[in-house]
């Protein structure tokens, strides 16, 4: 429910080099004073991290880990029973922890002899063409905090459950790394912004709320999906349409709800056929062909 790398709440660094995240008033952790301190400490984290150095150790709380655990045992559950084969397959050659949130160091550890993809830290808001241009190299930009305890099953934002259980356990497929890769050529292919919304509304249809035909039944491979414990049970009944370049690349979407529409994939083939070819070939006339036809 919230659109990679473009719904952080915002960061602030004041005068006196303290960080501070800003909170909505309706965010589960607002009036809690030790979250909102701990959210601020570990953005700082990622403020102070230079690109190449080994990421700063985030040290998280009993309470937080317990989080982890929880939603992890559960979504386990769910994956089980909708996540498509390759994403399954992924995530047990990764082997997460169960029991402890994983440092984005750790996660790099384990990914990069599978696919090459590595973590980067982000304290919040990082650029459109920043966050998609560094898949491109095997980069991929996470935050390092984790939601309000109590609202374990909900986040209004993306937090390190989203990025590490959706992502990682995605990016360890070569098959789907090589598509995250192919997003990442294509938005530093495009010159212009409508160029690059373009491209990444398909990134979201499909790598974030993605769903495919396999073995006669709806699965779901995107991250956004299969990270979402009230969303990965209702995906099935949305308003499933064929998989379509224009037509992901222009529909609007509401980020503060279960998604709508959603695009269906006939086979993973089909993904990598239609999808992956449009990333590795578009520029910016092939996309205005795509929307004024």
């Amino acid at each position: 429910m919230f659109e990679e790398a473009q719904y952080f709440a915002p960061v602030a660094t004041r005068d006196d080099g303290s960080v501070v995240v800003e909170l909505a008033t309706t965010h589960p952790g607002f009036a809690d004073a030790v979250y909102r301190e701990r959210r601020n400490a570990i953005a700082a984290l990622a403020l102070g991290h230079t690109p190449g150095d080994p990421i700063p150790h985030a040290e998280y709380t009993d309470e937080e880990h317990h989080v982890w655990a929880l939603v992890t045992k559960e979504l386990a559950v769910k994956h089980d029973r909708y996540a498509v084969r390759e994403f399954l397959d992924g995530a047990a050659k990764l082997g997460l922890p169960g029991d402890r949130i994983p440092q984005l160091e750790e996660v790099g550890d384990l990914l990069e002899p599978l696919t090459g993809f590595r973590y980067l830290p982000a304290a919040g808001l990082v650029p459109l063409r920043e966050f998609y241009g560094v898949l491109a190299k095997g980069l991929f930009h996470s935050t390092q905090y984790i939601r309000h305890h109590s609202v374990p099953f909900y986040t209004p934002e993306p937090d390190i459950v989203h990025e590490v259980i959706g992502h990682a356990n995605t990016l360890a497929s070569p098959r789907f790394a090589e598509l995250y890769r192919a997003a990442g050529r294509a938005a530093l292919r495009v010159e212009s912004d409508e160029a690059l919304e373009f491209v990444s509304k398909v990134f979201w249809f499909t790598l974030e709320f993605g769903v495919m035909r396999e073995g006669g039944e709806l699965k779901a491979y995107g991250a956004g999906i299969l990270s979402s414990y009230g969303e990965i049970e209702e995906f099935r009944g949305m308003d499933i349409r064929p998989l379509d370049l224009a037509a992901m690349g222009t529909t609007h979407y509401d980020i503060t709800k279960y998604q709508e529409v959603l695009f269906e994939a006939a086979s993973f083939d089909h993904l990598e056929d239609l999808v992956g070819t449009f990333w590795d070939t578009c520029d910016d006339d092939a996309i205005a062909r795509l929307t004024t036809r």
